[in-house]
């Protein structure tokens, strides 16, 4: 490759938008791979790997007064190979330097500033550092390496290699049982009483524990959990409507209620347009950092639409259709894929686009601007930045309506129309900047969503959206049994990780219980045996995050907890559940078990960290039915059972005959009617034949 000139450095070959905002920077950056680690080899350099991803606010301030500073870049240059990293295309990079930076006793964050060893292991390492203290850090670590402190900068580096080179399982003494559970059974066990246990040791007295465990972390006036920055984190929110699903506690589902209400009321969520921002700064959902991401968007539609089945809230129904329609107008390609994101800048401000001076207001609204204001809660003196409103809720329409004296209908027309005004503004501003590239796992976690939104409400559309992108899936993102990270101007590239694996097959699973369509089911069964020829580890019982083929890094991980995004790990768990049920595969059953084993005394000990995984215990302490429907109505049927949040059930049906498992014994009635069987811990019930009868026995 010919030398970088001073206008475009190496990231301008790059499809990463991420990547491409610093192509022309004075920095000297490669793109992760071997030309970058060969050279520092070569050159006994140090080097420094700098990982952000575009929608990334203070990665933008960094690069403003750093990366683009001749003098900085210099400095840079002079002492290290430097490294850009997007996250999002090389999630297995960043997993491992964020562990070295924990292992320093550091927070975590990004933009991730990390040094190495000529060799790839770190030895120091940071989030955002101000020009003046970055240069000064460059300076000093750059002149100890070449110097007399190299030795000691590298053993630093060999015992941050033994932290982050250990096992998670190892590293949190997951086979240890938990003391506060053992005092609990002691009694018990004094009195000649064992807790009756299931797959996987679970048990409904730990259960119990685990939930008042997760219960102290709870913010009982403002949901979410009692910390701030708060972070919508889906997969808590849906756990807690397993647990009220096979436990019946209004104290579960009113907490859970509470956090989507608020979440759905608060300034996370754009009133205007529909989908959440990534996280709110304060602990009450008012001021987010205004980035909207894929995968939070199609992990709320989950949510959100399953809270729907349980609770019938017509708020729930308004934020999955306005987050699918933001999802459509902003985020979709035009043949069917997913863009990552939207940044939380424009015009150089964060929030710009979204936010409103009350003077603004009465231009846009005239008369109707004190209403306008009190319903969404904006002030002369602004609730943000800059005499400038993020718009937000504090009541119902009807609590709304009542307080102004307003007929109880008027409320929805009239905040139709101030929403129209609000984006006909909009419209005219400099809109956020968009990261298109798209990425596998988090368009399975949109595709998850719109089949989770299609069984509450039997919109045709969201299938239709569903089906568009599993099929743009399959023509971009696919290559045999194998998986593409990313894609982008038709270009695919960087092979899959267990989080692009274990979310497709997640979303095909679905997608076949919402339309019957064999063919979704049968890729997810070759995806999953692809996973467990490249990603097992038998000694553990648990996948590594990188196929056996990938690219070699300096430790191969697994990811074990849950987050943001539910761990890798815990989705394939789920996803052999649900698979080896639909199949018959009693391996698949029992391997999903085995993994939850090997974490459960975590889970109940810290299940803030291991909701997806708590999920999975439920499942197995109160397991499901697999409900078969065969017969000309099998799609009615299927349509209307799906309206229901039937827990760990699985759904298959045909209007005729099929080879699948659930299906083969089971042939269309003489008499022409639809028949649902109904089997539960392997004992079936007799046919019945009607969607009544067969809710009856659900």
């Amino acid at each position: 490759m010919a030398h970088a000139t001073p206008h475009a450095n190496r990231l301008a070959e790059e499809t990463s938008p991420y990547l491409q905002q610093h192509a022309h920077n004075p920095v000297d950056w490669y793109p992760w791979g071997p030309e970058a680690l060969g050279r520092a080899k070569a050159e006994q350099k140090p080097i420094l790997v700098s990982i952000g991803y575009a929608a990334c606010h203070w990665c933008h301030v960094m690069e403003r007064e750093s990366f683009e500073n001749a003098a900085v870049a210099a400095v840079m240059n002079t002492h290290f190979v430097c490294i850009k990293v997007d996250r999002e295309e090389r999630p297995d990079v960043d997993q491992i330097y964020m562990d070295a930076l924990h292992a320093m006793g550091l927070q975590g964050g990004w933009p991730l500033n990390v040094f190495l060893t000529a060799d790839a292991k770190p030895f120091y390492g940071g989030t955002y550092f101000p020009k003046g203290s970055w240069v000064k850090l460059l300076t000093n670590i750059g002149e100890a390496y070449a110097g007399e402190h190299r030795a000691e900068l590298e053993q630093s580096a060999e015992r941050f290699m033994e932290v982050i080179g250990t096992s998670e399982l190892a590293k949190c003494g997951a086979h240890n049982r938990n003391t506060a559970q053992e005092a609990d059974y002691s009694a018990l066990q004094a009195i000649g009483v064992a807790p009756e246990t299931g797959p996987a040791g679970v048990s409904a007295e730990e259960f119990k524990l685990l939930v008042y465990n997760l219960g102290v972390q709870f913010d009982r006036e403002h949901g979410g959990m009692n910390r701030a920055p708060k972070f919508p984190m889906p997969s808590i929110w849906r756990f807690l409507l397993r647990a009220y699903a096979i436990s019946g506690s209004q104290t579960v589902l009113d907490q859970a209620v509470l956090t989507l209400r608020e979440m759905a009321w608060g300034g996370i969520y754009d009133q205007a347009h529909g989908g959440f921002a990534r996280y709110s700064v304060d602990g009450e959902w008012l001021a987010p950092h205004f980035e909207k991401m894929l995968y939070d968007n199609g992990q709320l539609v989950s949510l959100y639409s399953e809270a729907f089945q349980i609770t019938q809230d017509e708020l729930f129904r308004e934020t999955v259709y306005d987050t699918i329609e933001f999802i459509r107008l902003e985020l979709t390609n035009a043949e069917g894929g997913f863009y990552s994101s939207l940044d939380a800048d424009s015009e150089g401000e964060e929030g710009r686009f979204y936010v409103f001076t009350k003077e603004e207001l009465r231009t846009i609204l005239g008369d109707e601007e004190p209403l306008f204001s009190d319903y969404y809660n904006c002030t002369a003196l602004g609730n943000w930045e800059h005499g400038r409103n993020i718009l937000h809720r504090r009541a119902t329409d009807e609590e709304f309506a009542a307080a102004h004296q307003l007929a109880p209908g008027v409320v929805p027309e009239l905040v139709a129309g101030w929403k129209q005004k609000i984006m006909a503004v909009r419209a005219t501003r400099v809109r956020p900047g968009l990261d298109d590239k798209v990425l596998t796992g988090w368009n399975a976690l949109m595709l998850q969503g719109l089949t989770d939104a299609y069984r509450a409400f039997g919109e045709l559309e969201f299938l239709v959206m569903a089906e568009h992108n599993a099929r743009f899936i399959e023509a971009n993102l696919r290559d045999g049994k194998r998986l593409y990270r990313t894609c982008k101007n038709g270009r695919a590239s960087i092979s899959g990780f267990l989080e692009d694996y274990a979310l497709v097959i997640q979303a095909y699973i679905s997608l076949y219980e919402v339309s019957f369509a064999e063919k979704w089911l049968r890729e997810a069964e070759r995806l999953t045996e692809y996973v467990l020829s490249n990603f097992f580890d038998s000694t553990e019982n648990q996948f590594f995050y990188t196929d056996s083929s990938a690219e070699p890094l300096i430790v191969r991980k697994k990811e074990l907890f849950d987050n943001v995004i539910p761990a890798s790990n815990s989705v394939m768990a789920h996803n052999l559940r649900r698979l080896g049920r639909h199949l018959e595969k009693a391996e698949y059953v029992d391997l999903a078990a085995a993994m939850l084993a090997q974490i459960r005394h975590l889970v109940v000990k810290e299940p803030q960290h291991l909701t997806n995984w708590a999920s999975l215990y439920a499942a197995l302490l109160r397991p499901g039915a697999e409900v078969a429907i065969v017969g000309p109505d099998a799609e009615t049927f299927r349509e209307e059972l799906n309206r229901q949040f039937l827990f760990d059930a699985v759904l298959t049906g045909t209007e005729e005959a099929s080879k699948l498992p659930l299906l083969a014994l089971h042939t269309p009635t003489q008499d022409g009617r639809t028949a649902v069987h109904i089997c539960r811990n392997q004992a079936c019930l007799p046919p019945v034949f009607s969607v009544t009868e067969a809710l009856g026995e659900l």
